[in-house]
């Protein structure tokens, strides 16, 4: 439902309760006519959302066009294929296409021509190699590296800080990969990639910057979004 300020696309973004980066980020990438309305739900141990559809109820009422997940599900079993059936859940609820931040990311390395790539999370070598790693790998990527900021909770996730991002993006990189992705909604990079794409020579694939790309140019938009990597700017 178009209004003046959303006068291409009203986009209806759903994010955890803590998390206090998809909206701010999300925000930066904002398009003339198009607004961001978003609305915020429970998050529960193994990445479930009780109590999703009712806050979606609430923000259908300001006539989104389409739904947006602020979420990366690769560090629970089966999250993917848990993420999967919640979208498809959401969407034949509210009859709007609903694009996720971790399906968002592949359809991006994709849109690439990547295949071999370094993965970036929050998470700890023990979850990244034996829960996030075969996750990516069955979406038909081979990781060749994959490094992470091991913060000690999801709160503890956004308080990375700009030095502690640049050392795990070296740690992850590698010369067999063809671009970097990074996991994990809450870990703040947007506004890092264009530098990290000309530090490491490689596209930079932030998952919350993936959401947004894949909700426009499916939403019809093809605004270049100018000095957040090359993703955008196509």
């Amino acid at each position: 439902m178009a209004d003046r300020l959303g006068y291409k696309k009203i986009f209806g973004v759903l994010i955890p309760g803590m998390n206090s980066v998809v909206e701010p980020e999300l925000a930066q990438l904002k398009v003339p006519g198009v607004t961001n309305q978003t609305a915020r739900h429970v998050i529960a141990p193994g990445l479930k959302t009780p109590g999703i559809e009712q806050v979606m109820e609430l923000l259908m009422t300001c006539g989104p066009d389409a739904l947006l997940l602020g979420l990366t599900t690769e560090s629970a079993e089966g999250g993917l294929d848990s993420l999967a059936a919640l979208a498809d859940d959401l969407a034949g609820k509210s009859g709007l296409p609903v694009f996720t931040g971790s399906y968002a990311s592949y359809a991006a390395l994709r849109s690439l021509g990547a295949t071999k790539i370094a993965v970036v999370t929050p998470f700890d070598d023990e979850k990244n190699h034996s829960i996030v790693k075969p996750q990516v790998e069955a979406q038909g990527f081979e990781v060749v590296s994959i490094a992470g900021t091991a913060a000690p909770s999801l709160e503890a996730i956004a308080g990375a800080s700009d030095a502690e991002i640049l050392n795990v993006f070296a740690i992850a990189d590698h010369p067999d990969a063809e671009a970097i992705l990074q996991l994990g909604t809450a870990l703040p990079v947007v506004d890092l990639v264009a530098d990290l794409e000309s530090k490491f020579n490689k596209p930079i694939v932030a998952c919350n910057a993936a959401l947004y790309w894949q909700a426009l140019r499916e939403s019809g938009i093809t605004d270049k979004v100018e000095g957040f990597g090359r993703l955008l700017a196509d």
